[in-house]
């Protein structure tokens, strides 16, 4: 017997709000895997770019809400700019970012980043760029 769930069974209150703040369609994404393969911070992201989106499509906010992966993302928008779908995932991440913050749960302390120097530039400068407010 095959279980089917409609996308209004998967959609939860998160979802919805990812959707409403970064005005994007998770369930656009077909799992070509191009974005986590130009993602110049893929290697230090405890979830790839594409995984995001499939957890999110799955119904597992949670998962990704926990991930260190938005947090890592750079805001370099490669995974938009490669999406055949035309996904803005950098909009998304941050739409969890902002959810995160809004529950004033802090992810990161910039000042306590370890392994700083093994960063990319560009992910150092997006996160404090999203702890100064």
């Amino acid at each position: 017997m095959q279980t089917r769930l409609s996308c209004e069974e998967i959609q939860g209150d998160v979802l919805r709000k990812v959707a409403e703040i970064s005005g994007e369609n998770v369930f656009a994404c077909y799992q070509c895997g191009k974005c986590s393969a130009g993602c110049p911070s893929a290697g230090e992201m405890e979830l790839l770019p594409n995984q995001v989106l499939q957890l999110l499509q799955m119904g597992k906010v949670d998962l990704v809400l926990k991930s260190n992966t938005p947090w890592v993302c750079a805001a370099c928008f490669t995974c938009s700019v490669r999406c055949p779908k035309g996904v803005d995932l950098a909009r998304v991440m941050e739409a969890v970012r902002q959810i995160v913050l809004r529950t004033n749960v802090d992810r990161t302390d910039p000042r306590k980043v370890e392994g700083r120097d093994k960063l990319p530039q560009i992910a150092l400068i997006s996160n404090f760029r999203k702890h100064t407010a």
